[in-house]
């Protein structure tokens, strides 16, 4: 009989823990797999897009990583059927809305800076190359909107909502 109080107590004191751990538990991450469904854009040609299924892009973040590949057009790419023998305009057509891109990425706050590393565009290379943007996170969903690059600030900002996929 003298055994039951320990395992009370010791059971009491693992419940209190994980109600501890709960409640001080770190703000949610964006670390995940993320898809844009929405562009938001402003300025002269500002609109709302929303992005039908299937969502041809996709955003990884790790814990200090991203990879991200976007297919940037409002129509379906056509097919080139032999690209050794392709125009300059029927490549740019297929290759041109295409962005890949890999890099590391910090977040201070609530805004995110992405540096890449390697990049279909070569100019998003060079030596010190970013883009800051804002966010807000809301569970699932994420909304990020761009504020600057290595060439100041962006003069007509987009705003991209994107969901949790993983």
């Amino acid at each position: 009989m003298n055994r039951l109080p320990i395992v009370l107590f010791c059971v009491a004191l693992l419940a209190g823990h994980d109600v501890i751990a709960q409640s001080t538990s770190k703000p949610a991450s964006i670390q995940g797999v993320w898809q844009a469904v929405e562009v938001t854009m402003t300025g002269p040609a500002a609109r709302t897009i929303s992005i039908p299924e299937p969502r041809p892009n996709l955003v990884i973040l790790s814990a200090k990583h991203y990879c991200r590949v976007s297919v940037e057009a409002e129509q379906p790419r056509p097919i080139v059927a032999d690209p050794a023998k392709a125009t300059a305009d029927e490549l740019r057509a297929v290759w041109g809305p295409f962005v890949g891109e890999a890099g590391t990425y910090e977040v201070s706050g609530n805004t995110l800076t992405l540096r890449p590393i390697a990049a279909k565009n070569p100019a998003a290379m060079t030596a010190g190359a970013y883009v800051t943007y804002s966010f807000k996170l809301d569970g699932n969903t994420l909304v990020i909107t761009y504020l600057r690059n290595q060439n100041g600030p962006i003069a007509n900002p987009a705003t991209i909502k994107a969901v949790r996929v993983e």
